[in-house]
């Protein structure tokens, strides 16, 4: 799902090619990849962190 860039991200990347340059610039896969981890793992901890808030919630409801 995150390896696939979005959309409007191919669009700006095809445009800042032009026509003079045909090649890939690896600097800017590495930062794009690297972006994409972070975003990824920030998710993920917020997905982990909302699932530890829920199933704390369901256990405070269950000992009342």
């Amino acid at each position: 799902m995150s390896s696939q860039p979005k959309i409007d991200e191919k669009i700006a990347y095809n445009e800042s090619i032009g026509d003079h340059s045909k090649r890939v610039n690896l600097n800017d896969l590495v930062n794009r990849l690297n972006k994409e981890k972070k975003e990824e793992r920030k998710n993920n901890l917020l997905m982990s962190a909302a699932a530890v808030s829920a199933v704390a919630v369901f256990g405070i409801i269950l000992t009342l």
